[in-house]
């Protein structure tokens, strides 16, 4: 599976910690405006994996290092789209609208942050389980306690999210447009559909050239909801 190759684990190489990959997402603060799309999401995504580490440190996953290790390689999709943008390559479709709004006036936080969750859960959670299962020497089946703990952390963290990003009411009573698309797409089906791609790619790896195509077919519709997600609103 070319994606999938594309991981630490896939290539053999040991994954970072976790420390290096928040290390990371928090130099990215200093190199991007605040206003910037993607640097919307990874604060976003930073407070995740914050949660998610304090979480694993104080016992609160089954398997402490099952849970860090698809924590990392969970992580390093989104690290490896960021750095492959900024070579001048394309990312996975998943990414490329996040990418390519990125500075758009038209588009609000919010939708940056959905956006960029849209794509990390929707494609790379899925790809991230398969790489944990190489890594770890398991099946799909032994990370279900991990995959649903960080499933519950992120759906609380989303609540979070929106109330912190969503317009204010006037902006909600002029853009009521904004509001049903945003209300359109859910984290819960997001996590389901995550859980049922891992869990098929896993068996697909007897048959490479049809996990190969239904990862590209992945792809691309998580990269099309995120367009709907970023349409412009002024």
């Amino acid at each position: 599976m070319a994606q999938i190759a594309q991981s630490a684990a896939g290539t053999g190489t040991r994954p970072p910690s976790v420390d290096a990959v928040m290390t990371r997402m928090r130099e990215f603060r200093s190199d991007w405006p605040a206003g910037d799309g993607v640097a919307v999401f990874n604060r976003v995504y930073l407070t995740v994996t914050e949660e998610v580490d304090r979480c694993v440190d104080g016992g609160g996953f089954p398997d402490r290092r099952a849970a860090s290790t698809l924590g990392v390689l969970f992580a390093e999709r989104y690290l490896s789209a960021v750095d492959t943008a900024a070579a001048g390559r394309r990312p996975p479709a998943c990414w490329r609208p996040l990418f390519q709004y990125r500075r758009h006036p038209g588009v609000r936080p919010l939708q940056f942050a959905l956006a960029g969750i849209n794509a990390h859960i929707g494609h790379d959670l899925a790809l991230a389980v398969v790489d944990t299962c190489r890594t770890l020497g398991c099946e799909p089946p032994d990370l279900e306690g991990e995959f649903d703990r960080v499933g519950d952390l992120l759906t609380m963290l989303e609540e979070r999210i929106r109330e912190d990003l969503m317009p204010g009411p006037d902006v909600l009573e002029i853009a009521d447009p904004l509001t049903h698309l945003l209300g359109s797409w859910s984290l819960e089906r997001a996590r389901d559909g995550a859980w049922s791609a891992a869990r098929l790619l896993w068996r697909l790896q007897e048959l490479p050239g049809m996990a190969d195509e239904f990862t590209e077919r992945l792809d691309t519709g998580v990269g099309l909801v995120g367009r709907c997600l970023l349409t412009p609103w002024s």
